[in-house]
């Protein structure tokens, strides 16, 4: 295996995807902002780069960590959500695309969301329009426009659906809440170890030029869904109002049928 993957992220979804990685016999180079997870890419035979982006510049050495990568994994979502700092993720996105036009770096693999569609009504697919309603939405489109627009870079773009996996998920923060809207409103989840097994397919058929949804092909509404999954943890389950405007359903790619791609784990 003569590739090397670089994994701009190593957090919840990038720290567990480089592993697979080099498991399958791919070189990783991986990044973090802390000296402690540095020790812990180490120890896990990624090549570790301290690397933080900012709306102002790169510290670290980010020349070295894209020398030599046949494809570059963007992982590192907006932090534009709590009561911590916003910050502009498109200006981030901008420096780091610089970076990449210095390097030798062609295949990129961008991290983005569901999100992008906004309240976007009936079956979404990749054919449909964004339509962004959040500042992380609007932000998200115009890095996905900025990466894909590049001629010189093949980009492939993965909108995820919400993330489920260790010690993350959506019911632990909604239980016990009451008078939620949209109950009868379909769930897009994907569990983590689809999105890993999405990423390695894309690497492993070179697809690239591309926008893809990941979302588990199973839609419960959140009602019922969110009921179960309380249930499961002997924890209240959240309180839904039935009704609801967003009956959103996003496909997840053909590609997946087309590379006889298998989700590995169900939603439930």
């Amino acid at each position: 295996m003569n590739k090397k993957i670089g994994v701009i992220g190593c957090g919840w979804m990038g720290l567990p995807l480089a592993e697979s990685l080099i498991a399958s016999g791919y070189k990783v180079n991986g990044t973090s902002t802390s000296d402690e997870k540095i020790s812990i890419l180490k120890e896990k035979g990624i090549t570790p780069f301290k690397i933080a982006l900012s709306e102002n510049d790169i510290k670290g050495d980010i020349d070295s960590f894209l020398d030599s990568v046949s494809v570059l994994v963007i992982n590192i979502p907006p932090k534009l959500r709590g009561k911590g700092p916003k910050e502009s993720y498109i200006a981030k996105i901008t420096l780091l695309h610089q970076a990449i036009k210095k390097s030798t770096v062609k295949n990129i693999i961008f991290a983005s969301s569901t999100a992008v569609y906004g309240d976007t009504e009936g079956i979404v697919t990749e054919k449909t329009a964004p339509n962004p309603t959040t500042v992380s939405g609007i932000q998200l489109v115009q890095c996905e426009n900025l990466l894909k627009n590049d001629n010189d870079l093949n980009t492939t773009i993965i909108r995820f659906g919400g993330l489920i996996g260790p010690n993350r998920h959506p019911v632990t923060m909604l239980s016990g809440r009451e008078n939620l809207k949209g109950g009868d409103a379909p769930v897009n989840l994907i569990h983590l170890n689809d999105c890993i097994g999405i990423i390695k397919r894309i690497i492993e058929c070179d697809h690239y030029n591309d926008v893809m949804n990941a979302v588990y092909p199973e839609h419960p509404t959140k009602k019922e869904y969110y009921t179960k999954q309380a249930a499961k943890r002997s924890i209240p389950a959240p309180q839904y109002d039935v009704t609801g405007k967003n009956q959103k359903i996003v496909s997840f790619c053909s590609i997946f049928l087309i590379n006889n791609y298998i989700f590995l784990t169900p939603i439930n």
